[in-house]
């Protein structure tokens, strides 16, 4: 009798552990920080298909984004931070909130999809922003690019997805070296970072966007391969982000792989561990 208590007391005991470690991981990627992999090429070269990060959630205050999703296609499982915490939703008002600067990259929830994605943050409220011929003007100035080469990456499947990159120099085939333009960009706050060209496009012209009070301006390092604040919500694009969607900044990759899981190590990237999002 005392053996069977025993193993009893023992199995109780496993699942007092097991439940106080996923409240606690629970607790933690609520409040503090979030894994998220990057899944398109919509931020190159700044962030990889591949690349692993957390998001620092605490950089903005806490909002109902904030809670943590739970999507799993493949058992059906659909439990996004709306369903989890939507009773906090529509004052478009923070917990100990902290304004994004300029340049951040940023992770939020799609206005309309709800699913997370990745940009950087390029409207503030009340900005008017435009793009003519490739090239961001902000309230009217326009923002400088200089020439930094070429992008280089080989024309393969990339990821879990399999997604195929566009190259500047055609319809390059498997194994082939694809290249993008690069170009350096400077925010007005000093902010610099690298963003590519592949081509002429309807997104390289476009009217004047003046961001809504208390909304954001999100665009991909990635010009021609970002659906993203240009692209109207309606449209599968982003459109105006308000400040209550947004989850973290992106603030270091943890981890990278080029393959189509990450248990293939042969295609880690280790220049990539611990390398900061600029």
């Amino acid at each position: 009798m005392a053996k069977e208590e025993k193993t009893g007391n023992a199995i109780v005991e496993t699942i007092k552990t097991v439940v106080y470690a996923l409240l606690i991981a629970g607790v933690f990627r609520t409040l503090l920080f979030q894994p998220f992999w990057i899944p398109s090429g919509s931020m190159k070269q700044t962030l990889l298909i591949g690349d692993f990060l957390f998001v620092n959630k605490f950089a903005y205050g806490y909002s109902y984004a904030s809670c943590p999703s739970v999507i799993i296609p493949r058992f059906g499982v659909d439990l996004d931070a709306k369903k989890l915490c939507g009773m906090f939703d529509g004052d478009n008002n923070r917990l100990f909130g902290g304004d994004p600067e300029r340049g951040d990259v940023v992770v939020f929830r799609h206005p309309v999809s709800g699913r997370d994605y990745i940009k950087r943050l390029i409207g503030l409220p009340g900005d008017r922003i435009q793009v003519t011929g490739g090239k961001l003007t902000i309230n009217g100035e326009p923002i400088p690019q200089e020439p930094n080469g070429q992008f280089e990456e080989v024309a393969e499947l990339q990821g879990p997805q399999g997604l195929r990159p566009r190259c500047a120099n055609g319809a390059v085939g498997q194994g082939g070296i694809c290249v993008k333009e690069r170009a350096t960009e400077t925010l007005p706050n000093g902010v610099s970072y690298d963003v590519l060209n592949i081509g002429r496009q309807a997104s390289d012209n476009t009217g004047v966007y003046t961001v809504p009070e208390g909304n954001y301006f999100f665009m991909g390092d990635n010009r021609d391969n970002s659906a993203d604040s240009r692209l109207a919500q309606t449209a599968g694009g982003v459109g105006f982000v308000p400040y209550e969607n947004l989850i973290g900044r992106a603030d270091r990759i943890m981890f990278s792989s080029a393959g189509r899981s990450m248990l293939y190590f042969w295609t880690w990237r280790s220049d990539r561990f611990f390398k900061a999002v600029k």
